[in-house]
């Protein structure tokens, strides 16, 4: 708090801040620009509605892929090792350049041209090959004998993955999964370079700010995705206190 209080009065007495508060903190212009970003943030919330589940299963199978053994699959556990690789190692606003400008220049059939669902495929590639990654360290974080005593009982391989492993597995990855989700949220912004149509809250700030040349916009914009966050990551939290909480209420295996 004491450091928080030095901060705010250094900055309140700087000899520029009659300058920046009125080019970042205008109250006039935050309320004018407010309609138009908000309509633009329910792009954000709609975009991250619906890769939102699409990246939950591309992660799941990628995990499972990349958890198989017996030979005859190595080629499907390649190619997810491949996926995870390519995708977590290429920033994501580079990707978002790369499948929103390089996919419609193919020209081939079929392939989207609204800027909506390319940006919508960019982030499911990138954050897929990160939520695989989460869900396949929780699988890996089930005790072998789980399985073995699975197998003891009659289940098949396919039958103990689905009734003993994976929902311990998704429960112990909950809040990880939530995070990922939390950063998810917050890149929906990244389309915005795409040229959006309609505007998604970011692009609607810009085209505010570069009409008025006041950058107060961008701080209305930036207040509305903390307003998502704060839910998101106080839910994350209670996640994991209750995990923890379910865990020591259970006493040593």
């Amino acid at each position: 708090m004491v450091v928080l209080a030095l901060l705010v009065l250094v900055t309140v007495s700087s000899p520029g801040w009659p300058r920046v508060k009125e080019t970042f903190f205008s109250w006039p212009e935050a309320k004018a620009s407010f309609p138009a970003i908000a309509r633009g943030f329910l792009v954000n919330i709609k975009l991250f509605m619906i890769a939102e589940p699409i990246i939950l299963v591309i992660g799941l199978l990628v995990a499972l892929a990349r958890g198989t053994r017996t030979a005859v699959m190595f080629p499907l556990r390649a190619l997810a090792v491949v996926y995870v690789d390519l995708f977590r190692g290429v920033p994501t606003l580079l990707l978002v350049y790369l499948v929103g400008f390089g996919l419609p220049a193919l020209q081939l059939g079929g392939i989207p041209v609204d800027t909506f669902k390319l940006g919508l495929i960019a982030l499911t590639l990138s954050y897929g090959a990160y939520v695989a990654e989460v869900i396949r360290a929780g699988i890996e974080s089930i005790h072998p004998d789980q399985r073995a005593a699975a197998r003891s009982l009659g289940l098949s391989s396919g039958q103990t993955m689905r009734s003993v492993v994976l929902p311990q597995a998704l429960r112990r990855v909950a809040p990880p999964l939530l995070n990922d989700f939390i950063s998810l949220q917050k890149d929906t912004a990244l389309v915005a370079a795409l040229g959006l149509t309609p505007a998604e809250a970011l692009r609607q700030a810009n085209i505010y700010t570069a009409e008025h040349f006041n950058y107060t916009p961008l701080l209305v914009a930036a207040v509305l995705f903390i307003a998502l966050t704060i839910p998101l990551a106080r839910f994350t939290d209670w996640l994991g206190n209750r995990a923890l909480a379910r865990q020591y209420s259970a006493g040593p295996a």
